[in-house]
């Protein structure tokens, strides 16, 4: 059963939810305070915004086998130092930073040498291309925004959901346009023209989609190009994708309702044939 975005909000809506964004800014709005109840880090829900702060660079990329786990055991696991400006103001430990893309806690803070380190957990490792990072590479970076502020991009979780691999790259007057091939074809449902996507944590904008050939455009203007890492991109290269969380909502309130309407048409159907027969 096809539905399409307007009725998928009707239906939303007939069921008390203004609109998918309505749900999500309520959902994920900041906790209520009490005067005794001071606003910390640990008492805001946050996200990110997908307008990239900065790009930074790998220091290293290290697999390591003498971590130290909860009971005090060794255990082994893969750390992540980057460098960066930016998003060295305020940071905290246990504050989340977006490094291309992936949301990532801070284990370990030098503000001298500007630099932050993360655990990369195998999820984290088999979602992304992250195996792949060298020293010196360059990678984007924001720090997670409080939900109810401004947002210039989008709603960005830092969960990414895949990869994909740059197919074209092509520019056009002061525009560079990208074709993305999605590793992952499931991912390809959620990802519509005109439609946010997170490439490497930066919010853009779909131009067109590919179903057959499973590819998606996008285009970058020549202020952006500046200050994320894509344009270095070429052919062949990975990027990681996030899809617009809101698909996945829409998807999910609907996944109960759809079972009816088929229910529904079915049974319509019968009594039509019974009548037509009669």
């Amino acid at each position: 059963m096809k539905l399409s975005m307007r009725f998928v909000c009707g239906m939303l809506a007939a069921s008390g939810v203004a609109s998918v964004r309505a749900f999500v800014v309520e959902a994920f709005a900041p906790i209520p305070r009490t005067r005794s109840q001071p606003t910390t880090s640990s008492s805001r829900r946050q996200m990110f915004t997908g307008i990239v702060e900065e790009m930074g660079k790998v220091v290293s990329l290290e697999e390591r086998d003498d971590m130290t786990l909860w009971d005090g055991s060794k255990g082994t696991g893969t750390e992540l130092v980057v460098k960066g400006d930016v998003v060295m103001e305020g940071a905290y430990l246990g504050c989340s930073i977006c490094v291309n893309g992936v949301c990532l806690t801070a284990t370990e803070l030098d503000q001298d040498k500007k630099e932050f380190k993360v655990g990369l957990a195998p999820e984290t490792l088999s979602r992304t291309y992250f195996k792949t990072l060298k020293a010196g590479e360059p990678v984007n970076l924001e720090r997670a925004s409080e939900i109810g502020g401004r947002n210039s991009g989008h709603f960005v979780q830092g969960h990414v959901d895949g990869t994909g691999t740059v197919k074209e790259r092509f520019t056009e007057d002061d525009s560079m346009w990208y074709k993305i091939l999605v590793d992952d074809p499931e991912l390809l449902k959620y990802i519509v023209p005109k439609g946010f996507i997170a490439i490497d944590g930066t919010s853009l904008t779909v131009v067109d989609v590919n179903q057959e050939e499973g590819w998606f455009s996008f285009m970058l203007v020549e202020y952006t190009q500046k200050k994320i890492i894509i344009p270095q991109k070429m052919p062949g290269a990975k990027v990681n994708l996030e899809v617009d969380v809101l698909g996945k909502y829409s998807e999910n309130a609907m996944s109960a309702v759809i079972p009816r309407l088929e229910a529904l048409e079915a049974k319509v159907a019968s009594l039509e044939k019974a009548l037509a027969e009669k």
